[in-house]
């Protein structure tokens, strides 16, 4: 339900509650009553002496908790405290106004907290309003106080003075998270060394303008999913998908350029799967990468498949094949079938998906389900933007070009290089660690010099620590590491092909591979282009998840879209090409593509705290600027 119908909603409310009628029994005027907004300015002015609080009416989703909280505050002042009143105050307080305004009531003062009686009456009412602000947890450190401290005579119960500031704070939380910054930590290395594991970031959401929620009724202090220290996700959904907004974003003081650090809803995240053996209980970062792994799995295994292997490699050996040349040839032919038809075998795995089954395990073993977000509930992720609407980006050996040139490479940006162990001896991994920085995370997570490999060092290395160790190791003979090379299409084994869904636009026939990666220019906002069956895959996407139209591809090559044949596109947003400065280690968009406007939530600006999982605290990186 469009978030408009709640604006109406609390301003016709006024007239329902009949406020005209019971404003006069509080010491005000009837037509105070009937002019919008005024009506709340007055009712938070004469219950609570926070006139201003009805400025908060503006934002959405806070806009509903203080029009509960101005409820609540009035039916109060007319002696209305107990837990049914206030659950009638929070959720329909009609019947209560309808016996203010018809029957006799009297306006009173604030509880007297002197006086046991009106602290008993309201005990409960308040016990409720602390538990929809911090369920349980929050009665459980009450109660500890209680049992450490006493109530002082005279003064407010624990429970209403804690329940009144929670209350402020989580609402001022909302609107500071939602509108002003929010802050972020870095989960994995794509970033590095611009951004480390383990840094804690803010999030600048007014440079770009802040979007308005999408899904506005939600818990401020967490994103999409309850988590707590060392448990980890609760798997508790913490927003409400009754009231919803489309997408709106205010006005910002700045555009996204070139080389801005971004953070910005996951693209693929629209469906995830929750995996409680996986860090933060999400699997993989790409649920329609793992949909068409299954699928691949699914087909690999079935009889259709094995009836196609026999087939051939019965044809192969009448042919003079040897056994094993047969057995080789019919492996890889076999997935041809799949290839021309991946559809029926896509249907099984996203069934098996939605039944809680893991990728590729036997059917006993199950996950936690599909989870299926709206944009802004999406996992927050960040990356540098290399290319904005309208540019060309290619990647050439692990080189990114932009509009043919190549691409500015940002100060902490790192490529892995190969060393021949043949042309120089490099010291321990400890001491490059001191004299270079290169470190080794015990973890896996980070590897900068890897000597593992009998042949060669693995050095991911920015420009400037490649210059100092070329420097001090004059014979060090520095190549791109370049691990996979795509064939062309008429070079490609089927196996060939199945490599090409790993990487956007996860088409069996565009060879793309993460370090070379085919020109394409990014969409623009209003920008019309020719859509046809030898383009259409980079677009797919777009058209159906980011714009929502209903696209069919026909066999004789014609394009559908919304039920009408067509031969052109215009698209409704911009997009962008975000990348992470650890080029080898990061899933950005050269596996899942375009960024649309309406996922970009802000630019990161400072690192406030970095704490190293296996090194402590980083004090030189606390209160850093983000280039």
């Amino acid at each position: 339900m469009s978030f408009i119908i709640f604006y109406l909603f609390i301003l016709v409310h006024p007239y329902l509650a009949m406020w005209w009628k019971i404003f006069p029994k509080a010491g005000r005027k009837s037509w105070e009553a009937l002019i919008p907004l005024y009506n709340y300015f007055i009712v938070f002015k004469i219950t609570c002496s926070k006139p201003f609080w009805s400025l908060l009416l503006v934002f959405p989703g806070v806009h509903l908790v203080m029009w509960a909280t101005a409820n609540v505050s009035f039916i109060r002042r007319f002696g209305f405290y107990s837990l049914t009143d206030t659950l009638q105050g929070i959720f329909f307080p009609y019947l209560i106004f309808n016996k203010i305004a018809n029957k006799e009531a009297t306006f009173g003062t604030e509880t007297n907290w002197s006086n046991s009686r009106e602290i008993e009456n309201r005990k409960w009412g308040d016990h409720l309003i602390y538990f929809l602000c911090i369920p349980i947890i929050g009665h459980l450190i009450t109660t500890i106080l209680d049992a450490v401290t006493r109530e002082k005579p005279g003064m407010k119960s624990r429970v209403k003075e804690w329940g009144d500031s929670v209350l402020f704070a989580l609402v001022a939380a909302s609107v500071i998270r939602t509108y002003v910054f929010e802050p972020f930590q870095i989960p994995t290395g794509s970033m590095e060394k611009t951004l480390l594991v383990g840094d804690f970031l803010f999030v600048n959401k007014v440079a770009y303008g802040p979007k308005v929620p999408v899904t506005p009724l939600s818990y401020p202090l967490f994103h999409n999913t309850v988590m707590l220290p060392m448990v980890g996700p609760l798997k508790i959904q913490t927003y409400t998908t009754i009231e919803k907004g489309k997408y709106t974003r205010l006005p910002g003081y700045a555009k996204i350029q070139r080389n801005d650090v971004v953070v910005f809803n996951y693209p693929s995240g629209d469906t995830a799967i929750y995996d409680p053996r996986m860090p933060d209980g999400l699997m993989g970062h790409d649920y329609h990468g793992i949909l068409i792994n299954e699928a691949i799995y699914q087909y690999s295994g079935s009889s259709e498949r094995n009836q196609q292997y026999q087939f051939l490699r019965s044809e192969y050996i009448k042919f003079g094949k040897s056994e094993s040349q047969a057995d080789s040839l019919a492996n890889i032919m076999s997935f041809m079938n799949f290839i021309e038809n991946p559809n029926p075998w896509k249907i099984l795995a996203k069934e098996k998906l939605a039944n809680g089954e893991f990728p590729g395990e036997p059917n006993d073993q199950f996950h936690g389900g599909l989870i299926y977000r709206p944009v802004d509930k999406r996992e927050n992720y960040i990356k540098r933007c290399v290319g904005i609407p309208g540019d060309k980006i290619k990647v050439i050996n692990s080189i990114l070009y932009v509009n043919g040139k190549p691409a500015k490479i940002s100060k902490h940006q790192c490529l892995q290089y190969s060393v021949s162990k043949k042309t120089v001896t490099f010291p321990s991994a400890e001491e490059m660690e001191s004299r270079y920085g290169l470190e080794n995370d015990p973890n896996g997570a980070r590897m900068d010099f890897d000597d593992r490999s009998i042949d060669e060092y693995l050095l991911t290395v920015t420009g400037e620590e490649k210059a100092r160790i070329k420097k001090d190791f004059t014979s060090a003979k520095f190549s791109i590491y370049i691990p996979t090379i795509a064939k062309p299409i008429n070079e490609s084994s089927a196996y060939d092909l199945l490599e090409n869904v790993k990487t956007y636009p996860k088409d069996f026939y565009i060879p793309n591979t993460p370090y070379n990666f085919a020109e394409i220019q990014i969409p623009s906002r209003g920008q019309k282009i020719k859509i046809n069956k030898d383009n259409i895959a980079w677009y797919r996407r777009i058209i159906t998840a980011y714009e929502g139209h209903k696209l069919e591809e026909r066999k004789d090559g014609s394009i559908l879209i919304d039920g009408k044949k067509v031969t052109t596109y215009t698209f409704a947003m911009n997009y962008y090409w975000l990348m992470g400065d650890n080029r080898y280690n990061s899933a950005d968009s050269r596996v899942w593509g375009f960024v649309p406007e309406d996922h970009v939530v802000g630019r990161a600006s400072l690192v406030w705290l970095s704490s190293s999982s296996y090194k402590g605290i980083r004090w030189e990186r606390i209160f850093k600027w983000i280039d």
